[in-house]
């Protein structure tokens, strides 16, 4: 519906296509690696309504075979399966302008906006993927595919009081070979924290992605390559002191991401009204709203979530997402390309 907000034109079907349009390097990236992608299974079983969503999938086929010699019987078992499930998240967020304050801007006003709030949610997006991430990585068990999930996908080379141990020039191909062996080809994505992409840039083993921008100038991303992955540097990952003495008493260790293809799925949930504007003309002298609304699912493929059994308000907050107790492990673990790495930098 045409009206206006900001003190400038605006249309809200517009204002969604180029939202969606919007340029987005760090999606791009993540979907070209082949690590994140759109799932219609999960897009098709969240269209209408809800938010808790099952997939059911097959066993890889295994055992012996026989002799085929006319005399001996052949066996034969049954296909097992089993299946995992996923939670759509809902959240939402306004923006406002008091009327008082100058007029926003620029030749294109309109996409100013979309390309803020577009930069915005995947801000927000990147975040979630992280913290889901971090969750399933700290499931662990004494038998079993927790078991092995636990000792296969995590190479842990950190150093708590003696010299610094940086990223080296072949850990993530041994981190690829740990996890998924002669399947390590499916890994293509790795996302790290600026120190220790700083440790391969020194290294002159990554190599940052470029833009140009509305000058015609260009200028480096927080993209980059490195030993045929795709390098997305975020400070968001995990980063915690690990004490030490002397020259080491500022030690930290960090935790570097490395997914495979498919391994992240995603969706959009059903959302009727994603954006829309509001004037209010008492608060603040007066002021003009943007609010905007989104549904989505972040699945990390061989995992299941359990709606937690309290809190619960049908869409989960951070802190369940991010909660290792509400996620299981349903896959063999060497069919799930996704690992991490720990180092000091």
């Amino acid at each position: 519906m045409a009206g206006t907000i900001f003190g400038i034109p605006f249309d809200d079907e517009l204002f969604m296509e180029m939202w969606n349009e919007a340029p987005d390097p760090y999606l791009t990236a993540m979907i070209e690696s082949g690590a994140v992608v759109e799932d219609p299974v999960i897009a098709n079983r969240i269209a209408g309504s809800g938010n808790l969503y099952t997939i059911p999938f097959y066993d890889t086929l295994d055992g012996d075979d026989q002799n085929y010699d006319g005399q001996t019987d052949i066996t034969v078992i049954e296909v097992g399966g089993g299946s995992q499930s996923g939670i759509v998240y809902g959240r939402a967020k306004g923006f406002f302008a008091r009327n008082f304050t100058a007029e926003l801007s620029g030749a294109d006003p309109m996409g100013h906006i979309v390309a803020t709030v577009a930069k915005y949610w995947q801000k927000r997006r990147q975040k979630r993927l992280i913290g889901i991430t971090d969750a399933v990585f700290g499931i662990t068990g004494a038998s079993g595919n927790a078991k092995t999930w636990n000792e296969t996908h995590t190479l842990d080379l950190c150093s708590s009081s003696s010299a610094a141990r940086n990223i080296a020039e072949t850990d993530l191909n041994d981190l690829a070979t740990l996890a998924c062996g002669d399947h390590k080809d499916q890994f293509g994505l790795a996302i790290m924290h600026s120190n220790v992409a700083k440790t391969l840039e020194n290294k002159q083993l990554l190599e940052y992605w470029k833009y140009t921008d509305a000058n015609g100038i260009q200028r480096p991303m927080n993209i980059a390559s490195a030993n045929g992955y795709t390098v997305i540097v975020d400070d968001g990952v995990p980063c915690t002191a690990v004490g030490g003495s002397g020259d080491n008493k500022d030690l930290k260790k960090y935790t570097t991401y490395l997914f495979g293809r498919g391994v992240i799925r995603t969706a959009r949930g059903r959302v009727d009204v994603p954006v829309e504007t509001n004037r209010d003309p008492k608060k603040n002298g007066g002021q003009d709203e943007l609010i905007t609304r989104m549904r989505e699912t972040i699945h990390p493929n061989g995992f299941s979530f359990a709606v937690p059994k309290s809190g619960w308000t049908e869409s989960p907050t951070d802190a369940q997402l991010f909660a290792t107790a509400n996620w299981s492990i349903k896959f063999d673990p060497k069919a799930i390309p996704m690992a991490r790495l720990i180092t000091n930098g």
